[in-house]
C-alpha cells in the first residue's frame, strides 16, 4: 500500500526554514513555505510556496489547503494568525498558546517566574517615567527592551543613566510598541541549550553550549561549553523545565546567563530551531532540525549525543551592504574538515547572518581553529 507523503507547512522562509526543509527532504516530507516575499532561501527548495502577508486570510487559506500540519520558523508570526489556522482545522506546533507566551518577552518572563525558574529582574514600563522607577528596583545600567519582534540586539537599548532614557524610548516605542525593563546582568558566560519535546511529553536535551556574542550577534558556539559538569546538568534541568512551563512541542532554544558565582539565569526562550543549535547538523547524532520534525510529526525522537568530543560553529556575517557574492568559497572548501553552510540570501548587510561553518575535533581549540580558518576565507 502506498502511504501518501506527509505535507508540512512552515511559516517563514529564511535560513531556519531552509535547513528544516533540507532535513525534511531526507525524511520524505513534502514542504510548503509561507513567506511574505518571494525568492526566500527555503522557498527555492520546494515547488509549494505561498507568498503574502501572514494576516491575509486568503493566503492563510491557500497555505492550509496544502498542509497536513504546520510549524514555525520564527516567533514573529502573530499568535492570532496561528490560532486562525488551528480553528480552521490545521494543527500547528508549537501551538498558538505556546507562541503567545513566548513571543511577548514580558509574558515569557512572567511564565518562567510562575514556574520558579531563575531569571533577571524585570518590569513592565508604559511611560519613560516608569523607566526611572524600574531603575530604582533593578539598578543601573538597565536594559530597555521591546516586548516583541526583537532579535540580534534589534529592539534593545542599554541605559547607563537617566539621560539615556528619552532617546532610547523614542527609538524603541515607535508605533505604540510595548516595552519592558530588565536588569543588566554582569555574566561570566552566555550559555544555551536546545530541548526537543514530543506530543507525549518525551523530552531530550542537547549538550550545553557556550555562545560568544559581539554587538548582540552570535559569532561562536562551542559544544560542549567549557564549564563544570554540575553547572551543565543544572542548565539542562532548567531548560527542560522551561519547555514544560510553556507546554512546548518541537525544538526550543533556551539561553542562559552564567554568573561568576555559578548562578544560572534564564535569559530567553526561542520556540524554534536556534542559531546555537546549528552545530548539531554535523555535530550530533540527530540534528536539531530533524528532531524538530520528529517532534511535531509525533515520531520517535532521535539521540542528541555529540559525535566527537568537541564541536565549534562560527557564523559567517555580512561585512558590507549590497548584493551577496560567493568570494572565497573555493578556498574555504579546501580546508579539510570544515563544513560550510551558505544560506543563499541575495542581499548582504553588515552583521547579517549569511551562513555558518562547523568543525569537529578532539578539543574545542582544535575545532575552533579549523572553523575560524575556513570562515575567515569566505567573503560574501
Amino acid at each position: 500500500m502506498i502511504t501518501p507523503m506527509i505535507r508540512l507547512g512552515v511559516l517563514g522562509g529564511g535560513q531556519l526554514a531552509q535547513m528544516l526543509t533540507q532535513a525534511a527532504i531526507s525524511l520524505g516530507i513534502d514542504m510548503t513555505i509561507f513567506e511574505r516575499s518571494a525568492d526566500s532561501p527555503a522557498g527555492r527548495l520546494t515547488r509549494r510556496e505561498i507568498i503574502g502577508a501572514w494576516s491575509d486570510e486568503a493566503a492563510l487559506e491557500a497555505f492550509a489547503t496544502q498542509c497536513d500540519l504546520a510549524t514555525l520558523e520564527n516567533e514573529f508570526v502573530d499568535a492570532a494568525f496561528v490560532q486562525w489556522l488551528e480553528r480552521r482545522g490545521l494543527p500547528v506546533y508549537p501551538t498558538s498558546a505556546t507562541l503567545a507566551i513566548v513571543q511577548d518577552k514580558l509574558l515569557q518572563k512572567q511564565c518562567l517566574e510562575v514556574a520558579g525558574l531563575p531569571a533577571p529582574r524585570y518590569c513592565e514600563v508604559a511611560t519613560p517615567d516608569v523607566v526611572h522607577a524600574a531603575a530604582e528596583r533593578c539598578g543601573w545600567p538597565l536594559l530597555l527592551k521591546a516586548r516583541r519582534d526583537g532579535y540580534d540586539g534589534y529592539g534593545n537599548a542599554t541605559l547607563h543613566t537617566p539621560d539615556d532614557i528619552p532617546a532610547a524610548w523614542a527609538r524603541l516605542a515607535t508605533n505604540n510598541r510595548q516595552l519592558m525593563a530588565e536588569s543588566f546582568v554582569p555574566f561570566a558566560k552566555e550559555l544555551a541549550v536546545m530541548v526537543v519535546r514530543g506530543h507525549d511529553g518525551e523530552t531530550r536535551t542537547y549538550p550545553v553550549v557556550e555562545t560568544v556574542q559581539r554587538n548582540h550577534i552570535c559569532h561562536i558556539v562551542r559544544a560542549p561549553a567549557p564549564i563544570a559538569e554540575s553547572i551543565a546538568t543544572r542548565a539542562q534541568t532548567l531548560a527542560h523545565r522551561a519547555v514544560q512551563a510553556i507546554d512546548g512541542i518541537g525544538i526550543f532554544g533556551i539561553e542562559f546567563f552564567l554568573l561568576a558565582d555559578g548562578t544560572l539565569l534564564v535569559n530567553e526562550v526561542a520556540p524554534r530551531p536556534h542559531n546555537s543549535g546549528h552545530y548539531s547538523i554535523e555535530g550530533c547524532v540527530t540534528s536539531q532540525f530533524e528532531n524538530h520534525l520528529r517532534a511535531v510529526l509525533n515520531w520517535p525522537l532521535g539521540p542528541t549525543d555529540l559525535r566527537t568530543p568537541a564541536v565549534v560553529m562560527i557564523n559567517v556575517l555580512g561585512q558590507r551592504n549590497g548584493e551577496a557574492r560567493g568570494d572565497g568559497l573555493d578556498e574555504a572548501l579546501a580546508v579539510p574538515g570544515a563544513h560550510l553552510h551558505i544560506y543563499g540570501k541575495r542581499q548582504v548587510r553588515v552583521g547579517r547572518k549569511m551562513g555558518h561553518v562547523t568543525a569537529l575535533g578532539h578539543t574545542l581549540e582544535e575545532s575552533e581553529a579549523l572553523a575560524q580558518r575556513a570562515a575567515d576565507l569566505i567573503r560574501l
